[in-house]
């Protein structure tokens, strides 16, 4: 009897396997996306009860517990000792990221809109180019130099019809958030070295103990005025949500999304905030969006996406800028 075929091989190329961590990790991001998205709408609820300063005066207090529990886990009680320069470098970056950045977006976002404020921030990329061209880091390409010229055009088309109705108010806030994403791309650039040779952790956990002295000594008269005893659970819960949530949880999730998917894959999906801050707003505030804002908004983020990923196929993509406040 002859000896019969030998069963086919079931061939792997028509079933690739998915990486569970892959999908995990989008699944994360675009969870962490809602996150961001919604907290501009939080933040501008929790600012009216606390006001500005109140709210940076608590931040600011609990951010370093997070700071040292991060390093407790890490390290133990053994933290990493650093040289006097490199201590330095840290607290100018405290300084750029902490009470310049942080600050600045706290107060703009307070004077302007949710929608406004996200898609303000999202304009950190071009900045980030600039300071990288500046610096004679990289090389700006046609396409990126026409990428930014789109996205300053979105943004004057977006800020229109403040600017023509006198809304000093809210333009003034998106000016400031416009100088606080600069501030904030100038710390990714001047941070680099830094992660390189320390780490993400360790770099975040100093300089939010650096950044949190002065910060809460600026904003002590504030929160000294704030009746906490009158601050409702809502408020308390949006307080939590906006610090330990959104930006010290989701800093690290963040950290580790790009570990697995890798910046090139995750950068994009920042472009999904805005969209999600203006839903939100929408739906809880009722925040309200003229044609002329969605088009210069459309307008912008293409031309942040130009500017980010156009480039020369013999160079790396430039990093990508997460502004999470």
């Amino acid at each position: 009897m002859a000896p019969s075929e030998p069963a086919a091989i079931p061939s792997t190329e028509s079933a690739p396997i998915v990486d569970p961590r892959q999908r995990a990790a989008l699944l994360l991001a675009l969870a962490l996306i809602l996150v961001w998205g919604a907290n501009f709408s939080v933040q501008k609820a929790v600012f009216n009860a606390l006001t500005p300063g109140g709210f940076l005066f608590a931040r600011y207090l609990i951010m370093p517990v997070c700071a040292m529990l991060l390093l407790w886990q890490r390290y133990g009680t053994r933290w990493p000792r650093l040289p006097r320069d490199e201590w330095l470098k840290l607290a100018r970056l405290a300084l750029l990221g902490h009470v310049l950045h942080v600050g600045l977006v706290t107060f703009g976002i307070h004077w302007s809109t949710a929608f406004s404020s996200s898609l303000i921030l999202a304009c950190g990329p071009v900045f980030t180019l600039l300071f990288l061209r500046w610096a004679g880091l990289e090389h700006l390409t046609r396409a990126q130099v026409v990428g930014v010229a789109v996205a300053c055009v979105g943004v004057l088309t977006f800020l229109s019809d403040k600017l023509l109705g006198a809304q000093w108010q809210a333009s003034s806030g998106d000016l400031v958030l416009l100088i606080a994403a600069a501030f904030f791309s100038a710390y990714t650039v001047t941070a680099k070295p830094l992660f390189e040779r320390h780490g993400g952790v360790l770099v975040m956990a100093y300089t939010t103990l650096l950044g949190s002295v002065p910060l809460v000594l600026l904003s002590s008269p504030a929160g000294i005025a704030v009746d906490w005893s009158a601050v409702s659970i809502t408020i308390w819960a949006g307080l939590v949500w906006s610090v330990i949530i959104s930006a010290f949880i989701g800093w690290i999730v963040w950290g580790w999304i790009n570990g697995v998917r890798g910046v090139a894959r995750t950068a994009p999906l920042m472009y999904l905030m805005p969209p999600v801050a203006g839903g939100v707003a929408w739906l809880a505030t009722g925040e309200g969006y003229t044609w002329i804002k969605l088009i210069g908004a459309a307008i912008t983020l293409l031309g942040v996406a130009l500017a980010q990923f156009a480039h020369r196929r013999s160079e790396p993509t430039p990093e990508s800028v997460t502004v999470v406040d």
